[in-house]
């Protein structure tokens, strides 16, 4: 799945860069869209994401394009690659700024983990 996001001056720190929280917020976000499309009425809470490194400071006026695939389903659990490219009008290509692995996990009513797997 890929999503876009045009980062605008309320998303920025007071130096003029992106607030890292907010990128995670978005990769979180989009993530769980994934998951919600792929596993519909299932609901799902944030469990892990790892390897938070940012690797290129982002400015007002770039769009962010997260590109999102599933990688791995366990039994309660399912889990994504989420890659984050900057796309900057005017300039050819995409530089790559962020990627993590997130991961889900199934609860019911009352936040207890359930089975992914339909029939279990």
């Amino acid at each position: 799945m890929e999503n876009y996001k045009l980062v605008l001056r309320g998303d920025l720190n007071q130096n003029g860069y992106l607030y890292g929280g907010n990128l995670l917020k978005w990769v979180d976000e989009y993530a769980w869209i994934a998951a919600t499309i792929d596993y519909p009425n299932f609901n799902f809470v944030t469990i892990a994401m790892d390897n938070v490194v940012f690797k290129k400071s982002i400015r007002e006026g770039s769009i962010l394009k997260f590109d999102i695939t599933k990688s791995r389903t366990g039994n309660t659990s399912v889990q994504y690659n989420v890659n984050v490219f900057q796309i900057v009008i005017g300039d050819a290509g995409e530089d790559p700024v962020f990627s993590t692995q997130i991961t889900f996990v199934r609860i019911n009513e009352n936040g207890e983990k359930m089975s992914i797997n339909p029939n279990e």
